[in-house]
């Protein structure tokens, strides 16, 4: 009896053992948030029911991004630079990517062209961008991070409240 109680004891275990699943992989850390560029921020500027919010160099016509909106209409007017035969703003925060189409007009300050698109707030690469401070912008196969100060996410945050 003890022998069969032994050998139906080892059965159950061994079986328990072939019904363990495999061991999982440790999760990996999440990536870090993008460095600032020495230089480069977020500025936000608000006059009466309209916002805007740009990154580039403050006090100068270096913008590599720009948002603009009214009060509480939750559309974005998207601004920038194009690159030569660029006709789409290709966005990406924190894993949410967009692509929105653009319209090209000559830039009154620089050589070259402006795109110009729009987009709604709510998207979730802004709203992926409004909780980590970052958007980066594919410009081609290249990607450029723009990635706030530390103390100016509040100015990103600031922007979407005014736009809705």
């Amino acid at each position: 009896m003890r022998l069969a109680i032994l050998s139906v004891a080892l059965t159950a275990a061994a079986l328990s053992a072939c019904a363990t699943s495999p061991r999982q992989p440790a999760p990996v850390a999440a990536a870090a948030a993008p460095a600032p560029i020495d230089g480069y921020d977020w500025f936000m500027h608000q006059d009466g029911g309209e916002a805007m919010l740009a990154y580039g160099v403050a006090d100068s016509d270096e913008v590599k991004l720009r948002f603009d909106c009214g009060k509480g209409t939750g559309r974005l007017h998207l601004i920038a630079p194009a690159v030569k035969g660029e006709r789409q703003f290709h966005l990406e925060s924190g894993g949410d990517t967009e692509r929105y189409p653009a319209s090209l007009e000559p830039s009154g300050l620089h050589d070259g062209d402006l795109m110009n698109g729009e987009a709604p707030a709510d998207a979730p690469v802004f709203q992926r961008f409004r909780r980590l401070g970052w958007i980066a912008a594919w410009r081609g196969q290249d990607r450029e991070v723009y990635a706030a100060h530390p103390g100016s996410e509040d100015k990103v945050e600031a922007f979407f409240s005014v736009c809705g």
